[in-house]
């Protein structure tokens, strides 16, 4: 059992009670209980592996082939991307950890409680495009394997019925909660590492380190670093607002905080840069080129490995539930009188929607890599400021009032200006509009990459303009107090369902 460095006593963990059992979850954004938050820091290794090794993550590991990089180029980009990226993203556990909410909820403290609704707004876009690539590319890989070996035809209905189908284990999976996502995640964990071990032998005869296509930057170093931001940097990215679902559940007084950022890097590592390698692997074993994956896959691989193929999609779209999780809480913060129950179906729904959207209405490649640049130059500075709120109050918090907005109140420590923090705000959106003005998209190419020699690095200007502001900014305010400051209610209603009462 890990130990705490410094702060009470080490105690035994309680036996977890009904609510943290096989159930549907009860709680939504609320402050967890102490005497539920049994979790370890190995349950986010688990739930990222179980999540991550699936076709919507390895997908992934194609962009840098269709960018036009050989194996060992697209093999450093993604690793740098992924070693910067987590190292940004893993200490974002911490507030979580020690305010027993989820990371939007826990962000306002540094943007008000209700400018933490910018954190919840990202996490739902970001979950909502994440969740559905991987039913999209599910639904894709069922139809082409179907098609290879039963002769059902590809044509719309076919792919509208698969969507439909694999949606089903990823609401249900959503809606019953963090305990089941936990558990799925162990049996995930194996069971898709079996697949992608056999799928090295499988394509082994014909892969080859040679690219595929022509560079789409039109030199290798620019390219390089293009798939370095898209593929390793926005990979950890994506779980910003995440990662503290199931942090809230792990107790500070059980497990020493650098034990769970330690557990979160790990679980980073492994569950996105095995997929997405395996994803580099793959598509230039098949000779995939810029246009399509998914279909180059299946015919490449030998018959007796569909069947392998299969089972990664199918289940895919059950670990796919932890996006489609998060997405409910984050609705839920965004409309506190939804239930968690209720805000996660309509996520399901919404997943879904998006799924048809991207195979019937638009380019889903192209979609993708604008979201993803998007969002890590939004995020960035999102997180840049977290971090440094989280050190400015040296991790202490007043857990109470992080709730206010989720109870319908007013004032508490972090009511700042109607709820919203000027600095934090400002600092945010100088930071975005920088990172958007130097992003480089099929859909967007920003005025100051002639400043960059056309290289996308949005994500560090948006966080160096974002660190310096904030960190002046806050310099000359007070500190927000740890504790104790009272609440006043706009309504004598009840909490909602989703707030769960303070410790």
């Amino acid at each position: 059992m890990d130990r705490p460095q410094h702060g009470p006593p080490l105690v035994p963990a309680p036996a977890a009670p009904s609510g943290t059992g096989l159930g549907v979850e009860a709680h939504g954004v609320g402050t967890i209980p102490e005497a539920e938050r049994t979790g370890r820091p190995r349950d986010i290794v688990t739930v990222l592996i179980g999540n991550n090794l699936s076709l919507g993550v390895i997908m992934f590991g194609w962009l840098p082939v269709a960018f036009g990089l050989g194996f060992w180029d697209a093999l450093t980009s993604t690793l740098v991307g992924s070693l910067v990226g987590t190292a940004l993203v893993a200490p974002l556990t911490l507030a979580p950890l020690r305010t027993a909410t989820n990371q939007a909820t826990a962000s306002g403290a540094d943007f008000g409680v209700r400018g933490r609704l910018i954190g919840s707004g990202l996490g739902l876009v970001m979950s909502l495009g994440y969740a559905g690539l991987a039913l999209w590319a599910a639904g894709d890989a069922v139809v082409e394997i179907l098609e290879r070996v039963a002769g059902i035809p590809g044509n719309g209905m076919s792919y509208a019925a698969a969507y439909a189908v694999l949606a089903v284990p990823t609401c249900a999976c959503a809606v019953v909660g963090y305990a089941w996502l936990v558990r799925l995640g162990r049996v995930l964990s194996v069971v898709m590492g079996v697949v992608l071990v056999v799928g090295v032998f499988a394509y082994a005869g014909d892969f080859s380190t040679a690219p595929t296509t022509a560079l789409a930057l039109g030199t290798r170093w620019q390219t390089w670093i293009l798939s370095t931001v898209l593929v390793g940097v926005s990979g950890p990215m994506s779980y910003l607002t995440v990662l503290g679902d199931y942090a809230r559940y792990i107790s500070p007084h059980r497990h020493r905080p650098r034990a769970v950022v330690g557990a979160t890097a790990a679980g980073l590592l492994i569950s996105l840069l095995v997929p997405t390698v395996f994803g580099t692997y793959t598509a230039l074993a098949a000779r995939a080129g810029a246009g399509d994956y998914i279909g180059p896959l299946v015919d490449a691989a030998p018959t007796w490995f569909l069947l392998f193929l299969l089972a990664n999609a199918v289940l895919g779209t059950a670990g796919n539930s932890v996006s489609v999780y998060s997405m409910g809480l984050d609705l839920d913060a965004i409309l506190p009188r939804w239930s968690r129950l209720k805000s996660t179906v309509v996520c399901s729904v919404l997943t879904t929607l998006l799924v048809y959207l991207g195979h019937f209405a638009w380019n889903a490649q192209d979609v993708l890599t604008a979201l993803m640049t998007l969002l890590t130059a939004t995020g960035t500075p999102w997180a840049v400021i977290c971090l440094i709120g989280y050190a400015r109050v040296r991790g202490r918090y007043d857990i109470d009032a992080l709730q206010a907005d989720n109870r319908r109140a007013v004032g508490g420590a972090y009511w700042y200006r109607a709820g919203w923090n000027p600095d934090a705000v400002l600092a945010w959106l100088a930071g975005s509009v920088v990172g958007l003005l130097a992003v480089d998209t099929d859909i967007m190419r920003g005025p100051l990459l002639h400043l960059t020699g056309g290289i996308d690095v949005s994500f560090l200007l948006s966080a160096a303009v974002s660190a310096a502001l904030y960190a002046g900014l806050s310099a000359r305010a007070p500190r927000p107090p740890s504790a104790g400051t009272s609440l006043s209610e706009r309504h004598q209603a009840p909490a909602p369902p989703s707030a769960a009462p303070a410790p």
